[in-house]
């Protein structure tokens, strides 16, 4: 789906709108002007964007990250904590509707000397639980040394103990997961989530860094596309057990709302 767009107000994006309202806003403002935007307009759009998406507000919301934008191309410049996170923002502002190319100068800060090894496996093992909205980031207590994961704290029910640690379990680099979270005593009570304000290119970072980190899927190449939380997939997957779990870890990523999965089977060659 290819938009036109023009700059907001910023008293229209702080706080921001949900992206569908974004897009309806645009759309009907060109409609009444009948002209094009101009350049430096969408290179606005794109930096404003991508300062409000759901990823720079959640996961980069205190690192030190600049967007410029000029003709589509844009430039990341700062400085992150880890790989991981360098990797999210190019994901998100990739995906933003108009970006033609990403240059990521982002660097990432040298761990402080004696600092542990499982540093960034434990920031990989903390975003796997945010991404997914069938497991708690919050009420998950992550304990890792050398590859082995310790999870604590309180599960909503059995299901969702045994699932934090089968997602765990699944990180790339993650040798074994020990689970001593306990169960609630009584279900939680049901409250709303912000899953349906996640803008698409949220959406689209969330998905390809959740199938990133998954031992299970990190070699997949898969493409994704996300509008207004409707995400199609595509690629190719070697059996039908690799497309099913394709589909079951999108489908429980925050914000997403379905999934068509169109990944089609490889061809074995010959003699195999």
């Amino acid at each position: 789906m290819t938009a036109s767009w023009i700059t907001l107000p910023k008293t229209s994006i702080n706080p921001p709108r949900p992206l569908p309202v974004l897009l309806t806003m645009a759309v009907s403002a060109l409609m009444l002007t009948g002209s094009p935007l101009k350049a430096s307009e969408a290179d606005d759009r794109i930096e404003a964007s991508a300062k409000h998406s759901y990823i720079f507000r959640t996961f980069l919301n205190e690192e030190s990250i600049t967007t410029e934008s000029k003709d589509g191309i844009v430039t990341l410049n700062g400085t992150v904590n880890n790989e991981s996170q360098r990797m999210l923002a190019q994901e998100t502002v990739a995906s933003l509707p108009g970006v033609k190319s990403v240059v990521n100068k982002i660097e990432v800060r040298p761990s402080p000397e004696g600092a542990p090894s499982d540093t960034m496996l434990f920031l990989k093992v903390k975003n796997t639980l945010a991404f997914h909205r069938s497991v708690s980031a919050m009420h998950t207590k992550v304990e890792l040394k050398e590859g082995v994961v310790t999870l604590r704290g309180e599960a909503a029910n059995l299901a969702q103990k045994e699932l934090t640690a089968e997602y765990i379990l699944d990180v790339n680099g993650v040798k074994n997961v020990i689970n001593e979270m306990t169960v609630a005593a009584a279900p939680p009570p049901i409250t709303e989530t912000l899953s349906e304000f996640i803008d698409d290119a949220s959406i689209t970072a969330q998905v390809r860094m959740a199938l990133w980190s998954h031992r299970s899927t990190s070699l997949l190449k898969v493409t994704v596309a996300a509008t207004e939380g409707n995400v199609v997939l595509g690629g190719i997957v070697h059996n039908l057990a690799e497309k099913d779990l394709v589909t079951k870890l999108v489908t429980d990523i925050v914000g997403v709302k379905s999934v068509t999965n169109n990944m089609t089977f490889a061809i074995a060659s010959a003699g195999q």
